[in-house]
């Protein structure tokens, strides 16, 4: 058997593992089925990821050969109180917040905002009750299978938050999906999907975390779709701090309408394996996207952000700045594409990659492109790969700073300027907080 035949054996065995899992289950989600079978037959004619392809040239995917993940059966995980997840919550929020423990919904350990009509809020396991017409009607509408882990979303999805904010409807409070992962007895893996839709001039924040009650081996692999009507805005934080021993995917798909404005700010922090495919789609004149992210990448962390950012209708304006601190034998991966259509005129575009390296061994792949059809537009990209000011450093030290103290401030310094973009407060105090603790050892 070749490695090709093995890999493709592999992949049809978690695909057949899952599917036996969905049939046990209840029949409340046949709506799902045409999905699930779009996914199913993709994942059938799709080899897993290697160094062959180009987007995956620096992303190893071995981690798959080392261990057999089953998928996670549905709860229940009554075991888990609220006292449990205290401290990975955000403290005193006021809207609503959707718990998933091992990618299914967890209604004991969420809120929902008193007396909030909108926007609606449901779950793709119905535990929240029926699912609106219109959010089925938009579930799998933008979300592409550019790879196998996507199909397998599609085929398997377990369960996830679906959001409808309705025509000038304005959410003032953070809507929060929180993901919290819990070892099993074998490694598993889980297939959240969410769906976020702002209508007409609606506007809305969404806070997106992935955390883990203790240290296990288990793969968190993510899709999220979301869709922004003409004028519309949505606010969109995330934060990734899994287990030092878990792998992570997420695949965003937005499709921005005009006039519509997509802000997103990540932090990634956590996982031994962690990739972030962000795919947008100007689909509207004027339309306008900020997206900011800092990538952690120690010991021997991979840490990698591919971004496709299509330009295709006039007018819009596209801001990328994305940021990697590396230490020990860390990794960072950052591929960045902007592509300019023939029509999309007047595109005003730019992309930053900049990374601070800690350790010679430590290493980084960028590659930020331009892809321009239109002769009218303003497009810059640009990377940097440097060491730590030791001017700077040696002036903290002679004000008496130790030396670790005074690394870990120069590298807040230089991650700050992404981790100020976050507005909401409280997560903003928790990512600095997870940042500054696992800055304070480093490797030589």
């Amino acid at each position: 058997m070749t490695t090709g035949e093995q890999r493709a054996t592999d992949l049809e065995k978690v695909l057949r593992r899952g599917q036996q899992q969905l049939a046990a289950g209840s029949a409340a989600d046949n709506w799902l089925s045409a999905v699930r079978e779009r996914g199913a037959s993709d994942v059938m004619t799709m080899a897993r990821p290697d160094r062959k392809q180009e987007a995956w040239r620096y992303t190893p995917t071995s981690f798959l050969d080392k261990a057999e993940y089953a998928p996670v059966v549905e709860g229940p995980f009554g075991a888990i109180q609220p006292a449990d997840v205290e401290e990975l919550m955000l403290g005193d929020q006021q809207g609503t917040c959707l718990v998933f423990v091992n990618g299914y919904y967890a209604p004991a350990l969420s809120r929902l905002a008193p007396g909030q009509h909108m926007p609606q809020v449901a779950v793709l396991s119905g535990q929240l009750g029926d699912v609106p017409a219109q959010l089925k009607a938009h579930l799998d509408g933008i979300a592409e299978h550019h790879h196998v882990f996507a199909a397998l979303n599609s085929a398997l999805m377990s369960d996830g938050a679906l959001l409808y904010v309705p025509r000038s409807a304005s959410v003032q409070a953070p809507i929060e999906i929180l993901h919290v992962s819990v070892g099993l007895d074998e490694p598993g893996i889980c297939h959240p999907r969410h769906l976020i839709v702002l209508e007409e001039g609606a506007q809305a924040q969404v806070i997106e975390r992935y955390c883990a009650l203790g240290e296990a081996v288990y793969f968190t692999n993510a899709l999220v779709e979301i869709i922004l009507r003409p004028g519309s805005r949505l606010s969109h934080e995330r934060l990734q701090e899994e287990s030092a021993l878990a792998q992570h995917l997420s695949d965003l798909h937005v499709r921005l309408d005009e006039g519509s404005r997509y802000k997103h700010v990540s932090a990634t922090l956590g996982g031994a394996w962690s990739r972030t495919d962000l795919r947008l789609n100007f689909a509207g004149e004027g339309a306008q996207a900020d997206l900011d992210g800092l990538m952690l990448a120690r010991d021997k962390q991979l840490n990698d952000v591919h971004l496709d950012i299509q330009h295709t209708a006039p007018g819009c304006i596209s801001r990328e700045s994305f940021k990697g601190i590396l230490d020990g034998r860390g990794k960072v991966v950052f591929d960045g594409r902007i592509l300019v259509a023939q029509d999309a005129q007047q595109t005003d575009a730019s992309l930053s990659n900049h990374n601070l390296m800690l350790s010679r061994s430590a290493e980084v792949d960028t590659k930020p492109q331009l892809e321009i059809y239109a002769d009218d537009v303003k497009c810059s990209h640009g990377t940097t790969v440097g060491e730590l000011d030791h001017n700077m450093l040696f002036y903290l030290r002679s004000r008496g700073i130790p030396s670790a103290r005074a690394r870990q401030m120069l590298c807040q310094g230089f991650a700050e300027e992404i981790l100020d973009r976050i507005e909401n407060p409280a997560l903003h105090g928790r990512a600095t907080r997870l940042l500054t603790e696992r800055l304070m050892t480093y490797s030589e």
